[in-house]
């Protein structure tokens, strides 16, 4: 596959795969006009996942990033348009509203039937292509791998959940999506850090880990939702677009880095030793 420009795709060898889909900002020229508003449109992104992540070439891992805004296409979405959360709030595949409920478009402009499945052809489809022939690829080099799906999101969000968010959400598909012991590995590295965590609690995993995890067949899928505050230096609560994101400061964010370049070091090992483990 010759990946579009948009697609950023670095390969490696180690049995490890990270799949970074919610940091993009860009809106394609032709999208623009649909959105009254483009700081809108970015606000609700992984701000700065790439940079907290960009030590992970150095474990031989490859790295899968879209650099279109989900507010164009959420690739962790269910393509049949079906929520992964039932009853609970949350955005669709071509979300109309912030994650604070704030109209994306104006009323009557929202993308129809037609343009969602242009959308996805144009770019949901080639990111999923790429993840697909990465796991064969890696598959053919490891009985198994480890798909790692990178996200953050605010602190404090009520529409979407309770209170404070843990500084790292674990989403396992409540286990379905790898082995007990890939779990294991990432809750051990979390419970000795000065991080809080908690797993498949508000976030279990989104469309990536419960549709690629397969730990039957050598694919163990694990999302990791970081709370803002744990890499930035951020205030829970409401936010203006003009206060928001705030500038990523290094080293601030580098006691984080430094939990998960041992966390993912440790899934790589044990992928590369599994049954033994």
């Amino acid at each position: 596959m010759t990946a579009p420009d948009w697609l950023s795709i670095t390969r490696g060898t180690a049995p490890l795969l990270l799949s970074i889909p919610h940091t993009g900002i860009e809106i394609p020229p032709a999208l623009e006009a649909q959105f009254p508003s483009l700081a809108l449109a970015r606000k609700d992104a992984d701000w700065y996942i790439e940079r907290v992540y960009d030590f992970a070439g150095s474990l031989g891992a490859t790295i899968i990033r879209t650099a279109i805004s989900r507010s164009v296409i959420d690739v962790n979405r269910d393509p049949s348009g079906a929520s992964l959360y039932p009853g609970q709030a949350t955005t669709g595949l071509c979300p109309t509203e912030s994650f604070d409920g704030e109209k994306l478009y104006a009323a009557g402009t929202e993308p129809d039937a037609d343009e969602i499945d242009r959308r996805r052809a144009a770019y949901f489809d080639p990111y999923h292509q790429a993840l697909a022939d990465e796991i064969n690829r890696l598959k053919a080099l490891h009985p198994h791998i480890v798909l790692y799906d990178c996200h953050s999101i605010r602190s404090e969000i009520p529409r979407l959940f309770d209170g404070l968010l843990p500084h790292i959400n674990v989403g396992t598909n409540s286990g379905a999506s790898c082995a007990p012991a890939a779990q294991s590995v990432v809750e051990t590295a979390c419970a000795a850090s000065r991080f809080s965590h908690v797993s498949n609690g508000r976030f279990r995993g989104g469309w990536i880990t419960r549709h690629y995890g397969n730990p039957a067949g050598g694919v163990h899928a694990i999302q990791i939702e970081l709370a803002c505050r744990a890499y930035l230096n951020e205030t829970p609560g409401p936010v203006t677009l003009d206060s928001w994101p705030p500038a990523y400061d290094p080293e601030y964010a580098e006691p984080l880095r430094a939990l998960l370049t041992m966390m993912l070091s440790n899934l790589a090992d044990w992928a590369g030793a599994y049954p033994r483990i």
